[in-house]
């Protein structure tokens, strides 16, 4: 009967101290945090002051044309057909240049240059710092997506968002530190969002926007009670498995990623539902009630991680196919463009309005530009093009209504402050308060980094 008695105050004690809630307790679970390999992914201190808190990644997937979009070249439609040397995927050849079939206009008080197929980001034009000479290695959309997001082209490394995760924690320990809004299953596929040999549990969370985002998110128990009960007895039992399995990380991500799961159990059905978003909010997004798919939709959702401290957001616009890869005719573009244009316009709009704006960066990218000429004489489209192409940054920290870099007449050619990718992430840790030289990780005898050895920050873009 003692040992009964003992046993049944120290599981109410147990219980206790499994339901406290407080700064105490979440101070405790940061240390037991720091103790196992940073499970529960406490915030980390940052190398110098931050000028952003968290990271909204726009990747527009196929290859946007920077001719067509951000950075015009009347030259270009001047000598539409000229017949010039060129290469694509196969070899070099001699192709006609093909001059851009959309116009371009001035935007905002800075003039900024935008083609019309971006109307709506027209309007946000001095929040915007366009980098017209980001360049990548290779020309294939595979190995160029996974460039982009984890800063190597050939061996899958940690994603740009595992490695912010690594480096910076979470102030939210209920959600994941690194979300990943994907309808479609981009190139590379998961490789996108992993951690690769970062602990696991800084791998990206995939979220299928639908009728069911995150399967499985309901309790199947009766109670609070009961669930309450089931979580600290299933937590007890993996807390003794792991003590005997101390080298075991996989088994620790695992139990940290139940842990996250039941805080999303009590926070992510409120991230879903916009029910408490006024309808001019989101007629600004152009969703209608109902509406749990758009990229409007996934804009507001990042939004609203965003406000509930999750540290890196990414939507994904399209997968590997059916995307902005136009190589039969550039008009192609134009139904892509008028898929998300509005909504991140929107979603610019609605951070500055929010008072998130200064706190978050905005970075929208591509994996790679496309050629000035054509992709054969017969078409209207373009090819794959790694020497130069445009993104964009917005938000904390970055010089809005400016265009940083200059490529040739044609846009061929970088002739002024060119940004590698590895320059492209650089800049992203550095305004996220990270030298990008510091932030390794020691595996197989070789400290990494994101940014291999190479990056430099372009700091006449920056605050």
């Amino acid at each position: 009967m003692r040992d009964e008695v003992f046993r049944r105050r120290e599981f109410l004690r147990r219980s206790s101290l499994g339901l406290l809630t407080g700064v105490s307790t979440i101070h405790a679970l940061g240390v037991a945090a720091e103790r196992n390999e940073a499970t529960l992914l406490p915030a980390q201190r940052t190398h110098f002051e931050p000028k952003a808190q968290q990271l909204i990644i726009l990747f527009l997937t196929g290859g946007m044309s920077h001719v067509d979009t951000f950075d015009e070249k009347p030259k270009l439609r001047a000598d539409h057909g000229r017949i010039m040397p060129s290469f694509d995927l196969r070899g070099t050849s001699r192709q006609p240049l093909l001059g851009s079939p959309f116009q371009f206009r001035s935007h905002g008080k800075s003039g900024l240059r935008i083609s019309e197929l971006f109307p709506e980001l027209g309007a946000v034009a001095d929040d915007l710092c366009v980098i017209r000479t980001l360049h990548t290695d290779i020309v294939e959309h595979f190995q160029a997506v996974l460039a982009m997001h984890t800063g190597s082209a050939t061996v899958p490394m940690p994603s740009l968002g595992s490695w912010l995760s690594y480096g910076l924690g979470t102030s939210n320990p209920n959600l994941p530190p690194y979300v990943v809004l994907a309808e479609h299953l981009p190139y590379a596929g998961s490789q996108v969002w992993d951690s690769s040999f970062l602990p696991p549990s800084h791998q990206g969370v995939r979220i299928v926007p639908g009728n069911d985002p995150i399967p499985d998110i309901q309790s199947s128990a009766h109670s609070a009670t009961l669930a309450e009960l089931e979580q600290i007895m299933l937590r007890d039992f993996n807390e003794k498995h792991a003590q005997e399995r101390p080298n075991d990380l996989d088994l620790r991500a695992r139990m940290a990623t139940y842990d996250v799961a039941r805080g999303m159990m009590r926070e992510a059905p409120a991230i879903f539902d916009l029910a408490d978003e006024s309808e001019s909010t989101l007629q600004m997004y152009g969703v209608s009630r109902g509406d749990n798919k758009s990229f409007g939709f996934q804009c507001l959702v990042a939004r609203r991680l965003i406000e509930r401290g999750v540290r890196v957001v990414e939507l994904i616009d399209t997968g590997s196919s059916d995307n902005w890869d136009s190589h039969g005719d550039m008009e192609t573009h134009r139904p892509k463009a008028f898929r998300v244009d509005r909504s991140i316009a929107a979603l610019i709009k609605d951070l500055k309005q929010r008072g998130l704006f200064d706190q978050t960066l905005v970075a929208g990218c591509t994996e790679f530009g496309r050629t000035p000429w054509t992709d054969n004489p017969n078409t209207k489209g373009r090819n794959h093009y790694a020497a130069a192409f445009s993104s964009f940054l917005a938000g904390a920290g970055v010089r809005g209504g400016m265009a940083f870099g200059e490529t040739d007449e044609y846009g061929i050619k970088i002739v002024a402050n060119p940004v590698h990718v590895h320059d492209y992430h650089a800049t992203i840790l550095h305004l996220m308060g990270i030298d990008h030289t510091k932030l390794t990780y020691r595996y197989a005898g070789r400290d990494f980094r994101l940014t291999d050895v190479s990056g430099r920050v372009p700091h006449e873009i920056l605050i």
